[in-house]
């Protein structure tokens, strides 16, 4: 853990100044390395240690929908992640409530869009603070209390993520990748030898006694809910919200050109083959460690081994599971101070100067307040989770058709998304997700689809906005060389007729002359 802290602070070493850019996307100078260990790390959770391992105890083949999902979000990334890199570049955008607030030259909307992620991200830092928690303390053996590794949860993540940004998040990656790499590898040869006495006996048994488990809907079978129609619903669902999760988004922004994010949205799913690993290693458990019932079963991994491997070897690869907690909480606090920083409290015309310094504390409040409510509210948060992933979803309409149909108006978009998280909330919370055996999040998406073109259509119109479509939209054009860069006091800026400052520069705030390429004040 000490290790991981001084690994984040060393990260900023060279890069100690720059304002809210630098920090929240590393300046937009990550290359193919760093891209590709920290969009991998965001995916690869505490859920991948121990959530995975429970569900391949509890049902066995439907969590093979992480794996679906995320490989075909990468794939629909391929497209999405350079458009939004060049439009976010171009405008000297640093977050999703960034671009709505520049799509719709509408500041209270990116604001709107900041506080509502906030509250489906909160969710997931908690989780994660209570997945490290519970990994640290059982590779402790009880010596280190939950409430305790609870705290160090915290406190190593904040730690460096305030100073470092995104670029500490991504030299942390560098570590935690090389250990799960190594971790899972060994794990994945030693527990079928040492408990089985080889793969083909392991497998055998598999199919032989748990047959269920290998097959939709798993274990449990109908009454489970996940079926094939709740399988394929959450992979296109969940493949289509990654590419617009703000920490994904956050990834985006960093790199360095958009040929990066394409060569990662190649190379990225051949990570997803670590994924079969734990759920390999949940099945193997029923064998071993029968009678896991509720939250135990999340720790059917760590029963493998915690008895059968020395001590060292437990803590390394507790260390691994511990980095997949931090990693991708360091993201979720960083972005959703980044939000917060530009387009809540920035909003105040004093503040905005103070951006990056605004940002910094937000993150430590967010964590905190995840850390606050784990000790003393865990089940508002465990609740509220449950429509986290479906809820984000519903910003698809407004954000990513936004940015490709100029005719989606505000009215339009806002419309949509009251509906559609209106619907994902009566489902979710009435206990009917899934809903005829099709995720309720996707239901909620098409009735709020269907209001967004609607009111877009037959509703008000959008008027005053006189702005040409590439100052709108997230064009292909946007990208590599398209975005023609200039040097401007030490820093890149676009350049061209539409670029800001330009003779057609709209701004990157609202359309006043808001903001340039680095997220400074316009010059022009």
């Amino acid at each position: 853990m000490v290790l991981t802290v001084v690994l984040g602070l060393l990260a900023v070493r060279r890069h100690q100044t720059g304002g809210l850019d630098a920090w929240s996307v590393g300046g937009r100078s990550l290359g193919p390395v760093f891209i590709w260990v920290l969009m991998a790390g965001e995916g690869y959770t505490s859920f991948s240690y121990l959530g995975a391992a429970g569900w391949g105890y509890n049902y066995g083949a439907p969590v093979l929908y992480v794996v679906a999902y995320m490989s075909c979000g990468y794939a629909v990334g391929y497209v999405v992640g350079p458009m939004l890199w060049g439009y976010a570049r171009k405008h000297g955008l640093v977050a999703l409530s960034d671009m709505t607030a520049h799509r719709y030259r509408r500041p209270w909307l990116g604001a709107a869009v900041a506080v509502l992620a906030t509250v489906f991200l909160l969710p997931y830092i908690q989780l994660q603070i209570t997945g490290m928690g519970v990994v640290v303390s059982t590779i402790s053996y009880g010596t280190i209390g939950l409430d305790l590794a609870y705290f160090l949860a915290f406190a190593v993540t904040t730690g460096f993520v305030v100073v470092s940004g995104l670029r500490g998040s991504a030299w942390v990656s560098v570590l935690k990748d090389a250990l799960v790499v190594l971790t899972l590898g060994f794990l994945f040869v030693y527990v079928p030898l040492h408990y089985f006495g080889g793969f083909g006996e392991f497998f055998g048994r598999l199919v032989d006694e748990k047959g269920e488990w290998l097959k939709l809907p798993g274990h449990g079978g109908e009454e489970s809910g996940y079926g094939v129609g709740w399988f394929a619903s959450t992979t296109v669902l969940n493949s289509l919200t990654v590419v617009i999760f703000p920490t994904t988004v956050a990834g985006y922004l960093g790199a360095r050109d958009a040929d990066t994010l394409r060569r990662n949205a190649v190379w990225l799913p051949a990570y997803n083959v670590l994924l079969f690993v734990p759920m390999l290693l949940g099945t193997a458990a029923l064998f071993v460690v029968p009678g896991l019932v509720g939250a135990e079963s999340n720790l059917a991994l760590f029963k493998l081994i915690t008895d059968a491997l020395p001590a060292w070897a437990v803590g390394i690869v507790g260390v691994a599971a511990a980095l997949s907690s931090i990693v991708p909480m360091a993201v979720f606090m960083l972005v959703i101070g980044t939000m917060w920083g530009r387009s809540v409290l920035s909003l105040v015309p004093r503040l905005r100067a103070r951006e990056k310094g605004l940002s910094q504390i937000v993150v430590v409040v967010a964590g905190s307040l995840a850390l606050l409510m784990t000790y003393t509210a865990p089940n508002t948060l465990v609740r509220l989770s449950l429509i986290s992933y479906e809820g984000m979803a519903q910003l698809l309409p407004l954000v990513l058709l936004g940015l490709a149909w100029r005719r989606m108006t505000v009215v339009g978009g806002v419309c949509g998304l009251v509906v559609g998280v209106s619907v994902v909330c009566a489902l979710v919370f009435s206990g009917n997700d899934p809903l005829w055996g099709v995720n309720a999040g996707l239901l909620a998406l098409v009735v709020n689809l269907l209001v967004s073109v609607a009111v877009s259509l037959y509703g008000p119109p959008e008027r005053g906005d006189r702005r040409a479509d590439e100052d709108v939209l997230a064009l292909e054009e946007y990208t590599d060389a398209a975005v023609g860069l200039r040097s401007v006091g030490g820093h890149e800026a676009a350049v061209g007729p539409n670029a800001a400052g330009g003779p057609n520069a709209t701004g990157g705030r609202d359309g006043d002359g808001g903001r340039d390429a680095d997220g400074g004040r316009a010059s022009g």
